[in-house]
């Protein structure tokens, strides 16, 4: 892929974050589910670390390498023409330098954005010192001017999972921490946990930039979320999860009393022989 071809699809990835109507992302983990999602008329798709690992029988939390992650996401490239963002957890290393090397081999794969997190351990709500997270930013975004792709950066920030500190504690460290990434070069800000709608409001007025919020932790559903000023809605790992849930849950029904209506649901063998050979 030329890199005015990669430009171009940045371009328009960064502008799907300035619409009227939010950008819907679906969060896929494998080729086949993305071509099942840009058929549904999706304009730009995600990927998801906790998918991609769970498909490979690991746990999430880079439990693969950067290169495996970074071979999922070009094999998905490769066969979708819409905009592709990776989700690059947290960066593979803790120093700046990292975070830019994640970038480089993010948009090599053909890649035009990434999501970089500023977690370390989400058990216990552990984050990144403030100004060694800003500088991971600040080096991801060098990076890709430097590459000569603007590649779309989405600052996670994971200040929710704390358990120590207050409501009010977090979200103004929340707001500090997203307009500081905003500021080193981040094009939106992913803010992941807050499940209270005001939350979300105070987030929407206070962050200077699109507001990603990851459906599965609120209530809301889209029209709601848009309403509330939210620009770009993830699914995270839902769908995998969910996809694994009917599996197992399927099988549990199977082995139980013998039921085989789960076929009802599936797509015919026909429609995905067609759909996957183009």
């Amino acid at each position: 892929m030329t890199i005015d071809t990669l430009v171009k699809k940045a371009e328009v990835l960064r502008n799907l974050h300035h619409g009227d109507e939010p950008l819907v992302l679906p969060n896929v983990w494998d080729v086949g589910t993305a071509i099942i999602a840009v058929e549904e008329g999706f304009p730009a798709i995600a990927t998801t670390s906790a998918g991609v690992a769970f498909a490979l029988g690991l746990p999430d939390g880079e439990a693969i390498s950067r290169d495996e992650m970074a071979a999922v996401v070009g094999a998905i490239v490769k066969r979708v023409d819409v905009p592709v963002t990776a989700d690059m957890e947290a960066g593979y290393g803790d120093a700046p330098e990292d975070c830019a090397e994640t970038t480089r081999v993010t948009i090599e794969a053909g890649a035009v954005g990434l999501n970089l997190e500023d977690g370390i351990d989400h058990a216990v709500g552990t984050i990144y010192d403030f100004d060694l997270a800003v500088e991971r930013i600040h080096a991801a975004r060098e990076a890709a001017e430097q590459s000569g792709v603007p590649a779309v950066i989405n600052a996670r920030t994971d200040v929710y999972f704390s358990q120590t500190l207050s409501r009010e504690e977090k979200l103004a460290e929340t707001v500090r921490r997203a307009n500081a990434y905003l500021e080193a070069g981040a094009d939106s800000a992913f803010v992941i946990g807050p499940g209270v709608p005001n939350d979300i409001s105070d987030l929407v007025r206070e962050i200077k930039g699109p507001l990603n919020i990851v459906a599965g932790f609120s209530t809301q559903n889209v029209d709601e979320l848009a309403a509330l000023g939210v620009k770009r809605i993830s699914l995270g790992g839902m769908l995998s999860r969910a996809t694994l849930g009917y599996y197992r849950d399927t099988l549990q029904q199977l082995k139980q009393n013998g039921r085989l209506d789960f076929s009802d649901q599936a797509i015919p063998h026909g429609d995905l022989n067609k759909l996957f050979s183009t």
